[in-house]
């Protein structure tokens, strides 16, 4: 589908290198073109939320007013702009942030775009954080599995007692418990 902000309408190639132009050219000017959340987000066409998230991911810092209200500029729309149009693209916000941490580079005649070695940092980085999620995600499963041993374990325990409490004789509910205990054991001898 179609991105409704502007930038995203009017950039073309490759999103990861696009870059919106700079209107501002005096810092007069710039006081002059800042605007409140509410009037960047309607310029960009997402709600106002949508700009505190990419803040709060920190992603962009707006100028505050004298009331601690966020004010936007130009390079704040335009860096707002090319952070949608990626996400437009698929990338991830994690992806976008090394992305926007490199500097892109103006060949003669050329359109901007990444270094050779900025790519090699952000593909560096991006593997380095698949690899802590990797991590992550394993010590997220030995904890599963901990948890699913344990609910087993209670399990058996809360079959016992409710079977003391129907009247069940105590002998077949020890027995019973004998011939779990022993499998289990097996089990987690393997296993460590």
């Amino acid at each position: 589908g179609g991105s409704r902000c502007r930038w995203c309408r009017r950039a073309g190639g490759d999103p990861i290198t696009a870059t919106a132009r700079t209107t501002m050219t005096s810092t007069s000017d710039k006081a002059a073109a800042t605007l409140t959340v509410r009037a960047a987000a309607e310029r960009l066409g997402v709600t106002p939320r949508t700009l505190k998230y990419y803040e709060e991911r920190g992603l962009v810092w707006p100028s505050r007013s004298v009331g601690r209200y966020r004010l936007y500029d130009e390079n704040d729309l335009d860096r707002f702009a090319r952070i949608l149009h990626l996400r437009s693209m698929g990338f991830t916000v994690e992806a976008i942030t090394e992305i926007l941490k490199r500097p892109l580079e103006t060949p003669k005649g050329g359109r901007k775009h990444l270094s050779r070695q900025s790519l090699n940092e952000i593909e560096h980085a991006l593997q380095a954080q698949v690899a802590a999620l990797d991590k992550r995600i394993a010590g997220v499963r030995r904890e599963l599995n901990e948890a699913q041993t344990v609910r087993a374990e209670l399990v058996h325990d809360l079959a016992y007692v409710a079977g003391r409490l129907a009247g069940e004789p105590i002998d077949e509910l020890l027995e019973q418990r004998r011939s779990l205990v022993k499998p289990a054991r097996a089990a987690r001898k393997t296993n460590a």
